[in-house]
């Protein structure tokens, strides 16, 4: 791997760990005030995994971003695809901004749906560009359904 691409895979790293970041400024108050009165579904994981998982996650998206904007000056698709790649991040920012900023499960839902079928389009985007690209994002449209779900079971146990 060359000088340049090396800087690009660090940025789009970064990128990407910076999303995590802001999502955890919203997050930060809310975990330690708000979030512990919530009931939770008894599947309802330990805060500290899942800040874990994020780091993991956001790391394979940063690889993933790589694998796409190395291929944009010769693949117009990668241009379109890294728009949705650009779309589900800042949408990602937004469920933070949504369940623990607003304080609001329902919220939280309705971002999280919205951000469950931007990821999708965008492995289908990735898919015939680099399949290595789409793959890498699989545990996070896995990871996405999950907390999805967790999202949901504490919009119907808290009214």
């Amino acid at each position: 791997m060359e000088k340049n691409e090396l800087s690009r895979l660090i940025l789009s790293i970064i990128i990407c760990q910076m999303a995590g970041i802001i999502g955890s400024i919203f997050t930060a108050g809310s975990v330690t005030s708000w979030y512990p009165t919530l009931v939770k579904p008894s599947f309802s994981p330990p805060g500290f995994y899942i800040g874990l998982i994020w780091i993991v996650l956001f790391t394979l998206m940063g690889i993933s971003l790589f694998l796409i904007w190395r291929e944009t000056p010769s693949n117009p698709a990668a241009r379109i695809a890294l728009y949705f790649f650009a779309a589900q991040l800042i949408v990602n920012v937004l469920w933070s901004v949504a369940f623990f900023g607003m304080r609001s499960p329902i919220s939280g839902l309705v971002v999280i749906a919205f951000l469950w079928v931007l990821i999708l389009i965008m492995i289908i985007k990735f898919w015939p560009i680099n399949r290595t690209a789409a793959l890498l994002l699989i545990p996070y449209v896995v990871w996405v359904s999950i907390a999805a779900y967790l999202n949901f079971s504490i919009w119907r146990l808290n009214p």
